[in-house]
């Protein structure tokens, strides 16, 4: 009997069990949706009539020098691709079409690949938000715009992908990724959404009520399978009409959103039945915060937001919160229009309140 464990331990137990001992499942999805955080660029194909093995990919990547390699997520996706590199039931995959467009003007980030898992059947995952502040800025575009150019990308994907591919599809994502998988089923042709067996959200944020309104999604609603871990934050922003299922972490509060710290015994995740009252009273605070905001107001505080955190050399998060570019973000507030900038405070008291009316 296998210890309660994370996805590198997972992959240390099951790693070498073929797909005919033991069928494609949930965590192998998990273990996909965090190879797309990968940026493989040129190694993989754009199409899916040359696919290259996963195991081939990870030790083409894992060989090119520090700079080639480029900016990656977290040393557990390097830890990842080692793994995975020597794994017999994922090194034969397939990986084909990989896309990668990050459009700062459009303020888009958006990256897939299709995986040919093996057993007949394509997974196309979505990478998550990436850390960048082009990322971070289309995160709360989902809150006021009915949808922002990377789902409308994923609809197109999705159609590209079944057009070259005739068997059965899955899709999946974590975070940001997720939200894109469900979106793109939900907005893809019907031809193509019949042949979607299931979608899997791992933490993803929730949509307007323009997508859940959607035929396609309303289509796809007993083949999503949406989880969260206990103390979540993302996936339970904005509004989800699909069940989740609570996923047990061995992180605390805001960082069990990384999918390493999700907790799996055997095939399957440590599930709970409920997720922790600390995540209720946020997702409570969030929501009352946000219904007081109209569209324009929260546009404008996304807005005014990232002027303020890129207007320094930062390109990323983790960069936009170094001292020198605070420092600049806050020379940047005499330049901001007043009336934004009111918007700003005003909605940041707001917030503010809506916490202590949650407590």
């Amino acid at each position: 009997m296998c210890a309660v464990g994370n996805l590198l331990d997972y992959l240390a137990w099951r790693g070498d069990l073929s797909l005919k001992q033991v069928p494609f499942g949930t965590v192998d999805t998990l273990v996909l949706s965090a190879l797309a955080y990968v940026h493989f660029d040129s190694i993989i194909p754009g199409r899916l009539r040359s696919p290259i093995p996963l195991g081939q990919a990870a030790k083409q990547y894992l060989s090119l020098p520090a700079v080639q390699q480029g900016r990656f997520r977290c040393e557990n996706d390097l830890k990842l691709l080692r793994v995975l590199a020597d794994a017999p039931r994922f090194a034969s995959m397939g990986l084909a079409c990989q896309t990668d467009r990050f459009v700062p003007k459009e303020e888009t980030q958006f990256a897939a690949l299709a995986v040919l898992v093996g057993d007949g059947s394509a997974c196309l995952v979505f990478r998550g938000t990436d850390g960048t502040l082009v990322g971070w800025k289309e995160d709360f575009n989902l809150s006021f715009l009915d949808l922002v150019p990377a789902q409308l990308e994923a609809a197109a994907y999705v159609q590209e992908c079944a057009e070259q591919f005739s068997g059965p599809l899955h899709l999946a994502g974590h975070s940001k990724g997720g939200n894109l998988a469900i979106a793109g089923a939900s907005l893809s042709p019907m031809k193509a959404r019949d042949r979607i067996k299931s979608v899997y959200s791992f933490d993803g944020p929730g949509f307007t009520s323009y997508l859940l309104a959607r035929p396609g999604y309303q289509e796809l609603r007993t083949r999503i399978r949406s989880f969260v871990p206990k103390s979540s934050v993302v996936g339970l922003l904005l509004t989800h009409e699909e069940p989740h299922t609570v996923v047990d972490s061995d992180q605390r509060g805001l960082f069990q959103h990384d999918l390493y710290s999700w907790q799996v015994l055997g095939g399957d995740f440590v599930r709970l039945e409920e997720v922790s009252a600390g995540s209720r009273l946020i997702d409570r605070t969030l929501k009352d915060w946000l219904s007081g905001l109209t569209n324009a107001q929260r546009e404008t505080v996304a807005d005014t937001l990232y002027e303020l955190l890129s207007s320094g050399d930062a390109s990323t998060v983790r960069e936009a919160l170094e001292p020198q570019n605070l420092a600049a973000a806050l020379r940047a507030v005499k330049d901001v229009d007043g009336k934004d900038l009111l918007t700003l405070t005003t909605s940041l008291t707001r917030l503010a309140g809506a916490a202590l009316r949650s407590l």
